[in-house]
């Protein structure tokens, strides 16, 4: 019999730790290779951890809530023969946080009773406050970041790294939340429930969701501009080609990938709108990577990226946003493909709104709604004079943060998105 470490795998150049949340097999339990052994979670996507050999799981070295670093050991597997050698990537990787893994594994963790108090603290910064023996008075003391004062990774990180540099008598001063003096975060206003309602908690996503929609919008001053665009040329030349297109490349031909062409355009022609905010410094950003909000199974939504939008044509652009979109609804997106995104935009028109005001995906500083297309009365201007006509038109709707993108830049923008759309060729190929 050999044993064989099972690891957390690398899910990405920009994830280094996840959150257990299940486990889908318990200690004795037989596992067949490429069979999922745990659940996990970033901060974005969820997915499972399969075994690389068959065995008999012996050891849960973590408990569900603990996060975990990449090339962390988190079970062992018995297997029968010689010993299995750990692929190279996860040895490597283990090797390079040997030191942190062996530090945490020696810590001693007071008890520390979360129920004690009103506040609410995620798994992560409970885990980080645990480890680092970091008491309830001491949490509720931490001038949070989040909603109403939570606290987050950053700010208790940087807690215990004050607190490390500080005499130990400073400590008890730090530990006063009851001060007269210090202000009182105010509490929500009690919601009266009957006999006849519901009372569902949250699930993790959800709870994430929130926090990122009221940090965005206590981070950037949202600002709107809205056009209205004709895609009437555009509606012809899909209705035209769509079954060719789909009998050649094997893909259905949807008018998200046309309209993604049309802003990766518009962000090469203003790259003040493909940049990042960072306290006070300005991010600009070489790579165009487009995010496009995408519904999860949950009925969630979530936000994974094309990568070098710029660089593909209609059909590859057509084949990444139909991949990313079929994953995202089959719960299968990897951690890195919600990473890295430069310029955001979400299709409101797919649920019948004309238009919408969205909130910006931190930390870029600008998000595109495409409302819904419909057919209406319009002008149409000829050489002979004008007349009144059926067109198919929708609106853009475009939020940008004005701390550093003000109306010309934000308002020419959508007008260019506006402009390659009704400018489109109906003679194209694809």
């Amino acid at each position: 019999m050999a044993k064989f470490e099972l690891k957390l795998p690398k899910m990405g150049e920009s994830v280094a730790e996840a959150t257990i949340t299940n486990w889908l097999k318990q200690v004795g339990e037989k596992i067949e290779a490429d069979e999922a052994v745990l659940e996990i979670a970033t901060d974005k996507v969820d997915s499972e951890v399969p075994s690389e050999v068959s065995g008999i799981l012996t050891e849960i070295l973590f408990n569900i809530d603990d996060v975990v670093q990449v090339g962390q050991t988190i079970a062992i597997i018995e297997t029968e023969g010689g010993a299995v050698e750990a692929p190279a990537a996860a040895t490597q990787a283990v090797e390079t946080i040997a030191k942190t893994v062996e530090t945490a594994k020696d810590a001693v963790a007071v008890p520390v009773n979360f129920a004690d108090s009103e506040k609410f603290f995620s798994p992560l910064v409970k885990n980080i406050a645990k480890e680092e023996n970091v008491s309830v008075a001491e949490l509720e003391a931490i001038s949070g970041a989040g909603k109403d004062g939570r606290v987050t990774k950053n700010d208790i990180l940087e807690y215990v790294k004050n607190r490390a540099s500080q005499p130990v008598a400073a400590t008890p001063v730090a530990a006063a939340p009851k001060a007269a003096s210090a202000p009182v975060a105010q509490k929500a206003a009690p919601v009266s429930v009957n006999g006849g309602d519901e009372i569902v908690e949250m699930d993790r996503m959800r709870k994430l969701i929130a926090g990122y929609m009221v940090a965005s919008v206590q981070t950037s001053a949202h600002v709107q501009s809205f056009i209205e665009v004709d895609v009437t040329n555009i509606w012809k030349w899909r209705e035209k080609n769509k079954n060719a297109f789909e009998k050649r490349e094997g893909e259905k031909l949807t008018f998200t990938p046309i309209f993604m062409e049309a802003v990766a355009k518009a962000l090469k022609d203003f790259p003040g709108m493909n940049i990042s905010v960072d306290g006070d410094y300005i991010i600009k950003k070489k790579n165009i990577n487009l995010g496009m909000a995408a519904s999860l199974p949950n009925g969630n939504l979530i936000v994974p990226v094309i990568k070098n939008a710029d660089q593909l044509n209609l059909v590859g652009m057509a084949k990444a946003v139909n991949d990313l979109g079929s994953r995202a609804k089959a719960g299968k997106l990897k951690p890195d493909d919600t990473q890295g995104g430069t310029y955001t935009v979400t299709n409101v028109g797919t649920f019948g709104s004309v238009f919408g005001t969205p909130i910006i995906n931190q930390p870029q500083v600008g998000i595109l709604a495409l409302g819904a297309i419909r057919k209406v009365p319009a002008v149409i201007e000829t050489p002979e004079g004008d007349f009144i006509g059926i067109r198919n038109k929708m609106f853009l709707s475009h939020s940008y943060d004005h701390r550093v993108v003000d109306g010309a830049l934000g308002g020419s923008f959508v007008k260019r998105v506006a402009d390659y759309l009704e400018a489109f060729d109906v003679n194209r190929d694809f």
